[in-house]
């Protein structure tokens, strides 16, 4: 090696070590300023208010502010695109749910973003779903219901949020029992189930956060709840399978995710400190008084947990293909 080549590699490993050296400093102070947290669908939704349980007790674990902001939209397309162009140092973050997941399969080269765009910080809870009619229905049962449906001309019409979980739950009972039904697109759950119970739909699949007061105020009837145990908040409605319609057992799982490129160590910062603020007794009444529960998987965990969630819906995308 040439007098001038060794010259720059010494120059080259010195700007190395400099970066590393920037990047260590600005993760051993992190965080130095608020966070901002985006979420993807509307303010007061299933999903802002579980983030906002879990961001409580995440602030006083970080010592810092987080601004929780909605950016609701496209089926979290609007939220996913914005924080994939963000600077990759730990200060904006995206709630993540299975949409990450679903919107590459089903909308491919369409999106203005990729799943490379991202990286896994951490999941935070669960939520039910249920399956409800207006309180004015005459199915008590989702079998009544159903045997209602298959004799609807034209198809029952039902809201729903594109590519989301419970879309796709109705989508796999469509294919299941061969009934159609027709669906009106929403921004998010909170104004398809005030339509809901309106009777300007007949049905809907919705986040427990949103169809739990509708329930217990009686304007609306819950007829099975999606996940694979009851849910605490409504002990008597059966489970989707003890209701005889196992294929729309679907789980809704909250989470964290990171612009490519941020840190390591940061990930990990943020990580254990999801952690600490799930385990926190009061964080965990007030996921389970917004419809979920605390379900923490640390970075690693979360990272293997998307990867049998990917294959998981991608046998159910081909199922619906067919």
């Amino acid at each position: 090696m040439g007098p001038g080549n060794s010259g720059f590699g010494r120059k080259l490993f010195a700007a190395t070590l400099c970066v590393l050296g920037a990047t260590a400093a600005l993760a051993s102070t992190y965080p130095t300023k608020p966070i901002r947290i985006i979420v993807p669908y509307p303010a007061g939704g299933v999903v802002d208010v579980q983030t906002r349980a879990m961001t409580a007790g995440l602030t006083l674990e970080l010592n810092q502010s987080i601004v929780v902001e909605a950016r609701p939209g496209a089926n979290g397309n609007i939220a996913a695109e914005f924080v994939a162009k963000a600077p990759p140092d730990g200060y904006t973050l995206l709630v993540s749910a299975p949409f990450i997941i679903n919107n590459p399969m089903l909308e491919g080269s369409k999106l203005r973003w990729a799943p490379a765009n991202f990286v896994s910080v951490s999941r935070f809870s669960l939520s039910p779903s249920f399956f409800l009619v207006p309180a004015a229905s005459p199915a008590r049962t989702l079998k009544d219901f159903m045997a209602i449906a298959a004799k609807a001309n034209p198809p029952l019409q039902h809201g729903t949020t594109a590519g989301s979980t419970q879309s796709m739950a109705v989508e796999m009972l469509s294919v299941a029992t061969g009934v159609n039904f027709e669906p009106v697109t929403y921004k998010g759950a909170p104004p398809a189930a005030l339509d809901l119970a309106a009777q300007r739909l007949a049905f809907g699949i919705v986040p427990s956060s949103v169809a739990y007061p509708f329930v217990k105020d009686g304007r609306l009837r819950a007829l099975a709840n999606t996940s694979s145990t009851r849910s605490a908040q409504l002990p008597d409605v059966p489970t989707a399978a003890e209701a005889g319609y196992p294929q729309i057992t679907v789980i809704s799982w909250y989470a964290l995710h990171a612009p490519a490129g941020t840190p390591a160590t940061i990930l990990e910062r943020l990580s254990q400190a999801v952690g600490a603020a799930v385990a926190r007794s009061e964080v965990q009444s007030k996921l389970i008084g917004a419809g979920g529960e605390a379900a923490y998987q640390d970075r690693a965990a979360f990272t293997r947990f998307l990867v049998t969630e990917e294959a998981m819906w991608k046998r159910i995308n081909e199922t619906l293909k067919k």
